[in-house]
């Protein structure tokens, strides 16, 4: 069994299911404590740090021939295991592909990483200093990157690679994400005697069919597209035989680069008012990102991909990531990793483990001091 198996297999076997706000880690402490350890024996030191009770990131540092960093980001935890039809635990290898959860989305980028790493702690230093950071909650509230931003406070940091299923593809733009509850208030009543009341959810039917006919009004980007809204849950109605007095929907509002998601958010408040409905300040907010292609942590991926004859063209994706916190405090970040993101989070997660290997000798050639990267 290779390395790259070997490794990714032991990630996927230590359940690191992200807790959402429940009590606990789900395992992401175990999976940095793994990390942690895997470095060691290799000579790397690796230090964890608490992010939230009881949750962790790992971070390690291989120094350069200079002090400024590149960082290494990709995280420990996964989505939930529910309606899987692997053994979401087993890392069984078929065919070339690990199967599990987080097989994809993240523990093959961050196995590529740590692999990348200890190469080039092996061999002749970087031209820059490299941090590796494996952190938490990426999944839910992005807590551990926020958490990471404090630990690299006094650290220069000039530019990002993000692990997340990228098919080995330069990613610089994604969207971002606003997302609020909208609802309706009504009267609720016996359904024997409908009139006397006002249905809450036939209310919310044209606020439904509003947003689902009318786009966002701003122009699309070039490597996003359009910015998108879409309704994903409805809650109303307390029994079969009694009119709803109130009716809620949640709203999913896929933001562009350049978008401010206060004034996003303000405008669909004012767009759904005229239609009678309340809308509740957003549950979740993040940014877009949009990174320079000429910037150097790109330039110099690309140029490695090229080396390695892989396409370099830099391209968007519709998902977010960390990458956009890191950007937005002033790190430039391109997102890229083994797998496919139609992989990630399905039935039968899964990764081509020659791409995991293949990720590995690209992150390392890039960082080792390409044209651009010296």
């Amino acid at each position: 069994m290779s390395e790259a198996e070997a490794l990714l297999r032991d990630l996927v076997r230590i359940p690191s299911v992200n807790p959402r706000d429940a009590a606990g880690d789900g395992g992401e402490t175990a999976v940095a404590r793994h990390v942690r350890d895997w470095l060691g024996r290799r000579g790397i030191t690796a230090t964890l740090y608490e992010v939230l009770p009881g949750r962790h990131n790992v971070v390690a540092v291989v120094p350069g021939h200079r002090p400024e960093a590149v960082a290494l980001v990709s995280h420990l935890d996964t989505v939930e295991t529910d309606g899987m039809t692997v053994d979401p635990h087993a890392g069984e290898i078929r065919d070339g592909r690990l199967y599990g959860r987080g097989a994809c989305d993240a523990k093959g980028p961050l196995t590529a990483f740590l692999l990348a790493l200890a190469e080039l702690a092996g061999g002749e230093p970087p031209s820059r200093t490299v941090v590796l950071a494996g952190v938490c909650d990426e999944e839910h509230a992005y807590r551990g990157v926020l958490g990471l931003l404090d630990t690299l406070a006094d650290r220069p940091v000039v530019g990002a690679i993000v692990g997340e299923p990228t098919g080995l593809v330069p990613a610089i733009a994604h969207k971002g994400v606003v997302r609020y509850t909208v609802r309706t208030t009504g009267r609720a009543g016996h359904s024997a005697r409908p009139e006397e009341a006002v249905n809450a959810i036939t209310l919310m039917a044209p606020v439904v069919a509003h947003l689902a006919a009318t786009a966002p009004a701003v122009a699309p980007h070039p490597l996003l597209g359009p910015a998108t809204r879409s309704v994903t849950r409805i809650r109303g109605g307390t029994g079969p035989n009694t009119i709803p007095g109130t009716c809620e929907a949640d709203v999913d509002r896929r933001t562009l680069p350049g978008e401010d998601p206060d004034s996003v958010w303000r405008a669909d408040r004012a767009e759904l008012a005229a239609l009678g409905a309340q809308v509740d300040p957003p549950f979740t907010v993040d940014p877009a990102l949009d990174t320079p292609a000429d910037a150097e942590v790109v330039t110099a991926l690309c140029r490695a991909l090229d080396r390695h004859g892989r396409p370099a063209e830099a391209r968007g994706m519709p998902f977010g990531t960390d990458a956009s916190k890191l950007a937005r405090a002033g790190i430039p970040s391109v997102v890229f990793g083994p797998g496919s993101v139609t992989d990630a989070h399905t039935a039968a997660e899964s990764v081509d483990l020659t791409e995991v290997t293949l990720a590995a000798r690209v992150v390392a050639d890039a960082l080792r001091g390409g044209p651009r990267c010296g």
